[in-house]
């Protein structure tokens, strides 16, 4: 009896450390295994790293996925505070590091997406040409199997111009998607196209609310916008690798996505979504539907307010053309998504504004938060430098007692404000490329939606002197450049 327990622990135990798709190398067997694969994607990590743990469930889904790719590519890991003389001998500096072999010889340093959907298609994308030929139903059967979207073409011969064209677009777009093409009579016979060129939904996505094949309807170079335009279907799934490939107005519902562990749970959700966007679609309401996994979005989702991610919540949220952001305030369902969207598209709701309360205004830099903007910044009436700082930035702290003095020495000049905005609290508008801290904008009267980014100095003297020549019209305290008059508006 024991013995029976003992080689059931045995077995399990063997079949758990088999259950990773994620090769380990070692300083030993490295180079060896490397050699075996035609192409490789290898990460250099070490147990304690953060981001490498965020990786490691991503990294051994993306595994997974790409075992079962043809070709095969293989994804493995080397823990760098043991194996030592390989994480030397490629340069590791951080963690964790990844980098692309083919034959065992470096490639090239991976610096593509970290999440799995993302590494599937950037590594698919280096595992061959951009293209496949179909020349059996078996080939094609399988092809279709593939778990991302693919786009077939259906030629009657080889030298048909389509080929060309899909040829074409495939060594444009194949890091995102799959091409092939064929001429089997057998093929054609099978999927009943002829000459056309065709985008196929991957089977996790097909479902009754619309055709899971959508033939191209272009030829030439209209071909790629066309297929980017059609691929993701009524409600695509938005990862963060594909996130700027959804056009606005956009609707995307979050929650527990998850394609590997929880297919039909995603899809039921995604299922009443997809009647909503189907619906709108047929009416020919100008609006994109998306499905995304809140945790990985979690960042995103902020932007809206919401920092207290649940597992079980669904939140759903809406950019128009414009990009303001909306948020629904009711529970989800297909009533209150329809109405959520239709509201977006007539403008019938009020945008979501992250904004601190407007303050008093008692110091000579005028305080802007989101609510104020408009009204400070966008005043057709006043030219205004405006400051986008953090709380915690030394460099913004630095700053300050200079930009006071700055505001002080110009509060006479009527036609000049002088202002700062939190941008950590409040939503800065589209046209302020807010990237670090400090940025410094200045906009114009009549520039109100093209402002300038401030590149010059940061001494009191230096703003003066840009403000003198940019400003809308002469200071009464400047010349143009940026000398005082005598008995000026800075002169007290």
């Amino acid at each position: 009896m024991h013995s029976i327990l003992f080689i059931t622990l045995f077995i399990s135990l063997i079949a758990l450390s088999r259950a990773s798709d994620v090769l380990v190398f070692t300083d030993s067997n490295f180079d060896t295994n490397a050699k075996q694969h035609d192409i490789l994607l290898a990460e250099f990590y070490a147990p304690w790293c953060g981001h490498c743990k965020r990786l490691a469930p991503e990294y051994e889904k993306a595994a997974t996925a790409l075992a079962k790719n043809d070709p095969p590519v293989a994804l493995a890991k080397v823990d760098c505070t043991v194996e030592t003389k390989t994480c030397e001998k490629y340069g590791v500096s951080g963690y964790p590091t990844l980098k692309i072999f083919k034959n065992g010889q470096i490639l090239e340093d991976y610096n593509g997406p970290r999440e799995a959907d993302g590494i599937v298609a950037k590594m698919r994308s280096k595992a061959g040409p951009s293209y496949r030929v179909l020349g059996t139903l078996a080939d094609y059967e399988k092809y279709l199997e593939y778990d991302g979207y693919s786009v077939v073409g259906y030629l009657e011969s080889d030298i048909h111009s389509l080929k060309d064209d899909l040829v074409n677009v495939a060594n444009q777009l194949s890091e995102k998607y799959r091409f092939a093409y064929t001429t089997s009579q057998e093929i054609l016979d099978k999927a009943g196209y002829v000459n056309k060129i065709v985008i196929h939904q991957p089977k996790r996505l097909q479902s009754k609310f619309e055709s899971a094949a959508t033939v191209v309807e272009v030829v030439g170079d209209k071909i790629k916008s066309f297929i980017q335009d059609k691929v993701n279907g009524l409600v695509g799934h938005r990862i963060q690798s594909n996130a700027a490939d959804f056009d606005k107005p956009l609707v995307v519902v979050y929650y527990n996505v998850d394609y590997v562990r929880d297919t039909k749970g995603t899809n039921y959700v995604r299922n009443r979504v997809l009647k909503v966007a189907k619906k709108l679609s047929e009416e020919d309401v100008n609006v994109r539907f998306a499905v995304s996994n809140a945790e990985e979005f979690r960042q995103e989702l902020t932007q809206f307010g919401i920092s207290d991610v649940k597992k079980d919540s669904k939140y759903v949220v809406a950019r128009d053309a414009s990009d303001q952001k909306f948020k629904l305030s009711e529970d989800f369902s297909y009533d209150a998504i329809e109405e959520f969207a239709r509201k977006v598209i007539s403008g019938d709701l009020e945008p979501y504004l992250k904004s601190q309360e407007v303050p008093e205004q008692t110091e000579d830099v005028k305080v802007v938060v989101a609510k104020n903007f408009d009204e400070i910044v966008n005043d057709n009436t006043k030219d205004v430098l405006i400051e986008f700082y953090a709380p915690w930035c030394g460099h913004c702290k630095s700053l300050a007692p200079k930009y006071d003095e700055l505001a002080k020495t110009l509060k006479k000049e009527s036609s000049i404000v002088i202002a700062k905005m939190d941008a950590t609290e409040n939503d800065v508008p589209s046209q302020y490329n807010v990237r670090g801290f400090p940025t410094l904008y200045f906009a114009p009267k009549n520039g109100k939606s093209n402002p300038r980014k401030y590149e010059g100095g940061r001494e009191v003297d230096e703003f003066i002197k840009y403000l003198a020549k940019e400003a809308t019209e002469p200071l009464d305290g400047y010349a143009r450049d940026g000398t005082k008059n005598k008995g000026g508006a800075d002169e007290l």
